[in-house]
C-alpha cells in the first residue's frame, strides 16, 4: 500500500512539473510601450499666466497629457516638475510672476498608463501684464490725457517725460506717434485678438515712429528703454481711442536688439524728441 502511494504521488508529481514547463496562459500581455513625445508645442502670453497648446499623438490609446515646468530648458540643472494634466489638447498655467521666463514640455499617457518623453520643442515665456479697454484721449481733445507710459500702466500728459505714444486727430488724421526717435512703433494689420501678435518683429518700424489708428488693427512698440509692448485699437473717432495693451516687464525680452545707449556714469542717454511731429491742443 505504502509504495502504490508513492508511486501515484510520484506520476502527479511529475505530472504537475511537466505542466509547469508547457504554461498554456493566452491572457492580453500588459502594454508597455509609451506612446511618443508630443509635437508642436507653442504657448500665448498672457498676465501671470501661459496658455500652451500642442498637436494630438498619432497613437489611438493615448488619454491624456501631462503638463511640466521648469526655470531652464535643458541640463542636470533643470528639473522640470509637472504642475497638471488635461485630456484635452491645451493648457493654461496660471499664478506666474511677470516678467519671470519658465520653460514648459508637455508628455502623453496611454489608457495602460505609459508616459512618453517630454516634448522635445524648446517652448518658454514670460507673462506680461495687459490691460483692456484703454481710453486715450486726442491731443485736440485733451492734452493732459492723450498719453500712454507703458512701464507705469497709466495715461499721461502727451509731453510727459516718459510717454511712449500718443494719440492726435489733428486735421481729422487720427494716428498714435512715438514721440522720441529713441521709442519706435510699427503697424501689424489687421488681427482678430491682441494675442495674435505674440513676438516683436525684427523690422519694419515706422521711420516716421506714426502710425494710423485702424480699428482691429494691432501694433507693436519698441520703447526707448528696451521693453516690449503691444495694442490693439478697438475703435477710435476725433475724441478719443480705445486700445487693449500688453507690456513686457523683462527688459529686452523677445528682441535681438541692442540695448538703448548711456552715458559714461551708466545713466541713459537724453532722450530727443522727433522732427516734424507736434502736437496742437
Amino acid at each position: 500500500m505504502w509504495r502504490h502511494l508513492s508511486f501515484t504521488t510520484a506520476i502527479v508529481a511529475g505530472s504537475l512539473a511537466l505542466a509547469g514547463c508547457h504554461d498554456t496562459h493566452t491572457g492580453p500581455r500588459r502594454d508597455v510601450v509609451p506612446p511618443s513625445a508630443p509635437s508642436g508645442v507653442f504657448s500665448v502670453t498672457g498676465d501671470h499666466r501661459v496658455w500652451l497648446h500642442w498637436d494630438p499623438n498619432p497613437e489611438s490609446d493615448v488619454v491624456s497629457y501631462r503638463i511640466y515646468e521648469g526655470a531652464c530648458d535643458t541640463g542636470p540643472n533643470c528639473p522640470y516638475t509637472r504642475i497638471g494634466s488635461t485630456s484635452g489638447l491645451s493648457f493654461e498655467v496660471d499664478g506666474l510672476a511677470n516678467g519671470v521666463t519658465r520653460y514648459f514640455a508637455v508628455a502623453a499617457v496611454d489608457r495602460a498608463g505609459n508616459e512618453s518623453d517630454l516634448s522635445y520643442d524648446s517652448v518658454f515665456d514670460t507673462p506680461r501684464p495687459e490691460g483692456f479697454g484703454l481710453a486715450i484721449l486726442s491731443v485736440e481733445n485733451d492734452p493732459d490725457f492723450a498719453g500712454y507710459d507703458f512701464s507705469s500702466y497709466q495715461v499721461v500728459p502727451f509731453d510727459y517725460s516718459d510717454v511712449d505714444i500718443v494719440f492726435t486727430a489733428a486735421g481729422g488724421a487720427r494716428q498714435i506717434y512715438a514721440p522720441y526717435v529713441d521709442t519706435d512703433i510699427q503697424d501689424m494689420g489687421p488681427t482678430a485678438s491682441l494675442d495674435d501678435i505674440d513676438w516683436a518683429p525684427n523690422s519694419g518700424w515706422s521711420p516716421t515712429g506714426t502710425v494710423e489708428a485702424v480699428p482691429g488693427h494691432a501694433y507693436v512698440v519698441w520703447t526707448w528703454d528696451d521693453h516690449y509692448a503691444k495694442f490693439r485699437v478697438v475703435s477710435v473717432n476725433g475724441l478719443r481711442v480705445i486700445v487693449d495693451w500688453a507690456y513686457q516687464v523683462d527688459p529686452g525680452n523677445r528682441e535681438l536688439r541692442a540695448r538703448r545707449a548711456v552715458d559714461e556714469d551708466g545713466t541713459p542717454a537724453p532722450r530727443v524728441k522727433r522732427a516734424g511731429i507736434a502736437a496742437s491742443r
